[in-house]
């Protein structure tokens, strides 16, 4: 070490939570809030927020550290913020991006409201829903709620208030309860999942990339990388072409994605190039990405040989999920696997965890995590039980609240360890809770009432494409190189989901009465809306028994993840890896396979044939790839915003 290192290193860190860097983080946490409602229901552009890569969050962190973070040094080398301090910046807005749209506000308001406007004769949910919903739970005011979804006259702007604060304050009870569970999971099993197994965080690559320094230059090296930029500008011409191709159709644009049918046009087999998710996938292990694209394809030819001679089970689960019952009970059986035999290797760990929640061990060190184990541990058991009174009082047993949370709780972990381990941003689970739920035991014990308070929990647990677990999850991995006590980061991320859900919710209302909610986004104000509502009907009207096949089913999907698993721990030649069992046979693989096996292949022969050295060599090309496709996305809504151009949606997944 040289003599101007040595006095460097000398230098105390910044500190990661100061003020400047709250209110940046809260800026961006707006901005993200409240762009992200209008770039969906009113201009109808790309996703920023439905998924677990969090595309606003980046494209957000580029402007402000490639950007505003730049001119800001170069104005004053002390105005510009600190890479720890971009860090907060980057955990608050990755936070929110859980909650705007997707995560939450987008699915709670047309949820609480749909089962009155899209009251019918012909469905007769006056009669089998209304007497069962508790009215503390949802806005009453037929008048109101039809103004949410066609507008409020002239005469009449403005949110109705005295209809929505009761059961909206109502529902922070929980909601604020789920995120503190979430959170304090995540602090029970990070030291795990960071320290001892060092899963690879392939989401947290490219922020912790993107504030990395060197020296004294303003500009990150990240953004100096020409390998990176080539990456970078090859999904953002594509996006663009398609963009300007919405404004001049003389422009070319080309399609990255095309389907063919197999199976006697039973399915489709999907060539969809993502570059965003080449990206992600470049950074996993090669044995995770050949296992997801390996048992995708495998699942698709027996779903389409059980289609040829017409096996099926016949059982209703909804929408979400895998629409073969028998994949959803063996994806189910996989997560319950994965997730409690992740418990079982980590036993040393949690065995010192719960050591030092109940008896306060001082031999064992938890400084560095964002809360004591104490709090972690009781928070959790605590927060749970508080979730399972609340749905309870919903109208739910408590013995199914308790069956629904284990559930619920079970896919939050499985999904967000799958997200950590293998990149997967576009992750689903193969089921649902409710769905679990009502196969196993049927619906004599949940009778009508279960069953409606059953429909209301789609709001924050039926479509899992994003979650405050998994961003927390992220957050803490990015967080982990810095020195200083972590303690006020749980603070970070509360303010955040608070900021969030105040603004996101605000924003929403005063956009559905101004402009009618059937006019914002299809998805939320009609078809995700409605959804619960007509499963749970029809298993009030046809009654439904336990589903002890879907009970050996999952049963079986439970053993073969545990001998995936037996396997690749005994035997290091053993290719395949178990969440490619998981959650291979999922919907949304089947549209990305195609991609996940371009990444593994590209990084086989780069490994291959140059080595460590190489992968190092292109992993800002493929960085860049991720930060070109959300940047181009991100630009456009701004350019939207102001050419007034709607439906100019360039990206999905």
């Amino acid at each position: 070490m040289g003599k101007n290192d040595s006095w460097k290193s000398q230098i105390p860190a910044k500190s990661p939570f100061t003020i400047r860097a709250f209110i940046v983080g809260i800026i961006g946490t707006l901005a993200i809030s409240v762009g992200d409602q209008f770039g969906l229901m009113v201009i109808h552009g790309s996703y920023m927020s439905i998924d677990f890569s969090t595309a606003g969050a980046v494209f957000m962190f580029f402007v402000i550290v490639a950007i505003l973070n730049t001119i800001l040094g170069r104005i004053h080398k002390s105005l510009a913020l600190a890479p720890s301090e971009l860090k907060t910046v980057y955990v608050m807005m990755t936070v929110a991006c859980a909650i705007s749209t997707m995560g939450l506000t987008a699915q709670l308001l047309p949820i609480l409201t749909a089962p009155y406007y899209y009251a019918v004769p012909e469905n007769s949910w006056a009669e089998i829903l209304h007497p069962h919903i508790k009215s503390w739970l949802v806005p009453q005011g037929q008048t109101q709620i039809k103004y949410f979804y066609e507008g409020a006259p002239a005469w009449e702007r403005g949110v109705p208030w005295a209809i929505w604060v009761k059961p909206l304050l109502i529902w922070g009870v929980l909601l604020l309860r789920l995120y503190f569970v979430m959170i304090c999971m995540m602090v029970i099993l990070r030291k795990q999942w960071v320290e001892r197994e060092r899963l690879a965080f392939p989401l947290a690559q490219l922020p912790l990339e993107m504030v990395k320094d060197e020296g004294n230059s303003i500009l990150k090296p990240f953004f100096k990388n020409s390998i990176m930029w080539l990456g970078f500008g090859i999904p953002f011409l594509f996006g663009s072409l398609k963009g300007l191709h919405h404004y001049l159709p003389s422009v070319p644009s080309l399609e990255l994605a095309q389907g063919v049918p197999v199976f006697n046009n039973t399915l489709g087999l999907y060539f969809r190039l993502s570059f965003p998710m080449i990206g992600f996938f470049y950074l996993v292990h090669l044995d995770t990405a050949f296992s997801l694209w390996f048992f995708n394809l495998l699942s698709l030819v027996v779903r389409g040989m059980m289609n040829t001679f017409n096996i099926n089970m016949r059982e209703g689960l909804g929408i979400y999920g895998s629409p073969s019952p028998i994949f959803a009970h063996l994806g189910m059986g996989a997560m319950i696997t994965l997730v409690l035999a992740g418990f079982w290797v980590a036993k040393s760990h949690l065995k010192d965890v719960f050591k030092k929640a109940f008896t306060r061990d001082k031999s064992i060190d938890d400084s560095s995590e964002i809360m004591s184990y104490r709090v972690a541990v009781f928070g959790m058991i605590i927060g749970l039980a508080i979730m399972a009174v609340w749905l309870n009082l919903s109208g739910m047993p408590i013995f199914i609240a308790l069956m629904f949370l284990f559930g619920a709780m079970i896919l939050f972990i499985g999904l967000t360890r799958v997200v950590s381990e293998s990149g997967m941003a576009e992750a689903v689970a193969s089921t649902i809770s409710s769905s679990f739920v009502v196969s196993g035991i049927g619906t004599s014990l949940l009778q009508p009432g279960g069953l409606t308070a059953m429909s209301l929990t789609y709001i924050w647990s039926a479509d899992l494409r994003t979650s405050v677990m998994a961003s927390t999850a992220n957050s803490l991995r990015i967080m982990e190189g810095e020195s200083r006590s972590k303690r006020p980061l749980f603070w970070v991320i509360t303010l955040s989901i608070v900021v969030t859900l105040v603004s996101s919710i605000l924003v929403l209302l005063e956009i559905a009465y101004k402009k009618g909610g059937i006019n914002c986004n299809d998805w939320f104000f009609v078809g995700g809306a409605r959804a619960p509502y007509e499963f749970f009907v029809s298993k009030i009207i046809n009654p439904s028994e336990p589903n002890w096949a879907g009970w050996y089913i999952t049963g079986g999907g439970a053993l073969g993840m545990l001998l995936l698993m037996f396997m690749r721990a005994k035997f290091l030649w053993w290719p395949f890896h178990p969440i490619g069992f998981a959650i291979g046979p999922i919907w949304i693989m089947d549209q990305i396979w195609f991609t996940v096996f371009l990444a593994w292949l590209i990084k086989f022969v780069i490994v291959r044939y140059g080595g460590l050295k190489l992968f190092q060599k292109f992993r800002p090309f493929f960085l860049g790839l991720i930060l070109g496709q959300f940047t181009c996305n991100g630009l456009w809504i701004v350019i939207d915003a102001i050419a007034g151009g709607r439906g100019n949606q360039i990206f999905w997944i």
